[in-house]
């Protein structure tokens, strides 16, 4: 008899038997408001109508035609609507299956544009699992242990953290921006270094939004070095943030952007996108793939895009994101034991720490199990896993919302006020 890997932790005991918008219903009898939506995947609730449709229909037409082979329509429909969305001159899109891939896509295409070997990451970014893609991300020890060699030419240079250094925000800018230059100094010089890679917020890293000014400042020694500037969106982006990508809360503009999750409610597709002239510069048979773009895939990313844009769930992200905020603002106030709230739109990160200002993983972890006592589901994330995250759907209400923040202050209560 097999079983699924013992690697395989579950953050809640559910086992679900139907979803619907932003509620889980389990086969225990209880229903979840579910506040990690698949880990920021199922941006327009679960199973959406108009992409349950969209879906469907797709299945009875064809499922699989190999975007090499032959082409589909709704991967030629799926571009046209990205191409309004994404920033402008970026008019160039391949598709993958998984954020992981996307990510070895743009590195790929990055060192062949520029005939430079090196990439530099930040201190907490998350890119992915698979090999390339783990030995750029600097979130956690346990997504790069363990299989050892990893790719070369991967250079960290340190995020702005103003909560875990005690400075203002601009102060972590400025530090941060000082130690890359250093870095292109002392270790990775500005002709062997290809891209500087980063997330517009850090998503496993712990939930911290990359401050305007330090986007900027990357736009700014990418432009003078000849660097490629590669942002990350695969959590942050359609609309997660209350803008429709996540940079875009700075003027700083990429050359290569990185999407997946979001992007199609639930149905594995991701992709990157570039300029024509860049994505240009890759070699010949350097992209690929069996299941990249598949079918189904790309007609309910078509009626993704279609619900973010008819319903306006961007601008209620921004506006239940600042209510869900605003709610638990207050925490931080009244519990020594949360040390900041933070976050942008529906991408908010609480985080737990000791009376010295260690992190407090112990906590955080008995926070978050409470909350599925409560009827609400959450996740943890950060380096030492003291960050409890909230990802609802993009569809929430605001009844929803309040009635998140009352079973999140409860948890909250059951852990630290016994």
């Amino acid at each position: 008899m097999s079983s699924l890997s013992p690697l395989l932790k579950q953050a809640t005991p559910v086992i679900v038997d139907h979803a619907k918008g932003s509620w889980i219903h389990g086969t225990d009898g209880q229903d979840y408001l579910d506040f990690t939506t698949g880990i920021g995947v199922t941006s327009t609730g679960h199973c959406h109508p108009r992409v349950v449709e969209a879906a469907r229909e797709q299945v009875g037409r064809v499922i699989h035609a190999q975007y090499t082979t032959v082409m589909h329509r709704p991967l030629l429909e799926l571009t046209e609507k990205l191409g309004e969305v994404l920033p402008t001159g970026l008019d160039s899109v391949f598709y993958a299956n998984s954020g992981s891939e996307a990510v070895e896509a743009a590195v790929r295409l990055a060192r062949m544009a520029t005939g430079r070997p090196n990439i530099v990451v930040f201190q907490g970014g998350f890119h992915g699992r698979t090999v390339a893609a783990a030995s750029l991300t600097t979130a956690g020890t346990k997504f790069s242990a363990g299989f050892a060699p990893l790719m070369a030419g991967v250079h960290m240079a340190p995020f702005p953290y103003a909560f875990r250094y005690g400075w203002d925000e601009q102060t972590a800018v400025d530090f941060a921006l000082r130690e890359l230059d250093y870095l292109l100094l002392s270790r990775t010089a500005p002709h062997d270094t290809a891209a500087f890679l980063i997330e517009p917020v850090l998503g496993d890293g712990g939930y911290l939004p990359t401050p305007p000014a330090f986007l900027d400042g990357l736009r700014e020694r990418a432009d003078r070095h000849g660097i490629l500037l590669l942002l990350d969106e695969v959590q942050a982006g359609c609309g997660r943030t209350g803008r429709f990508w996540g940079h875009q809360h700075s003027t700083a503009l990429p050359d290569i952007l990185i999407t997946a999750k979001g992007l199609a409610s639930g149905f594995p597709i991701s992709a990157i996108a570039a300029s024509t002239a860049l994505m240009s510069k890759g070699w010949p048979g350097s992209q690929g793939g069996t299941y990249g773009g598949n079918a189904v895939a790309a007609a309910a990313g078509c009626a993704t895009l279609d619900v973010i844009r008819d319903e306006g769930l961007v601008e209620n992200a921004r506006l239940r994101g600042e209510q869900l905020i605003g709610g638990l603002k207050p925490l931080q106030g009244k519990y020594a034991e949360i040390g900041d709230v933070r976050g942008l739109g529906l991408m908010l990160g609480i985080e737990f720490v000791h009376a010295d200002g260690s992190a407090d993983a112990e906590t955080a972890a008995a926070v978050q199990q409470a909350t599925t006592r409560h009827g609400l589901l959450s996740l943890t994330c950060g380096p030492a896993g003291n960050v409890v995250r909230l990802i609802p759907a993009l569809v929430v209400t605001a009844d929803e919302i309040d009635l998140g923040i009352e079973r999140f202050q409860a948890s909250v209560a059951h852990v630290l006020e016994p």
